[in-house]
């Protein structure tokens, strides 16, 4: 069983800082695809940030230059570090891994439940 586990949500006010960490736990190979989504109330979840395994970074445009995915492949961990907040980034926003457990399965996607991070104006 693969769970990840979120952390570092909560209330900011507009202009400011939070850093969303995501750890996962259980029995893994390899870990591909790595990233966050967002659901806001009443929308569809949308692609944050993503980070492939040979390091290259995908971002939304409504938070390029003000949200920065890193990974540790290591420890098997991604970060979100979101800066200049904006009262629109408020949503639950959820970490997303596409793991393989062994060797000979193929690549399957894994969530978490959520952290919440609200801005205020």
């Amino acid at each position: 069983q693969v769970q990840l586990v979120e952390s570092g949500g909560g209330l900011v006010q507009a202009g400011g800082s939070l850093r969303l960490s995501c750890a996962n736990s259980g029995n893994i190979f390899s870990i591909n695809a790595m990233g966050w989504y967002r659901q806001a109330p009443g929308k569809q979840r949308e692609l944050v940030a993503t980070t492939t395994s040979s390091g290259g970074t995908n971002y939304a445009d409504s938070v390029k230059g003000r949200f920065t995915i890193s990974r540790d492949y290591r420890e098997n961990k991604v970060y979100l570090q979101m800066s200049s907040l904006k009262p629109e980034d408020t949503a639950v926003y959820y970490c997303y891994a596409a793991v393989r457990r062994y060797a000979y399965e193929s690549y399957t996607d894994y969530w978490g439940q959520g952290t919440q991070v609200t801005v205020s104006s």
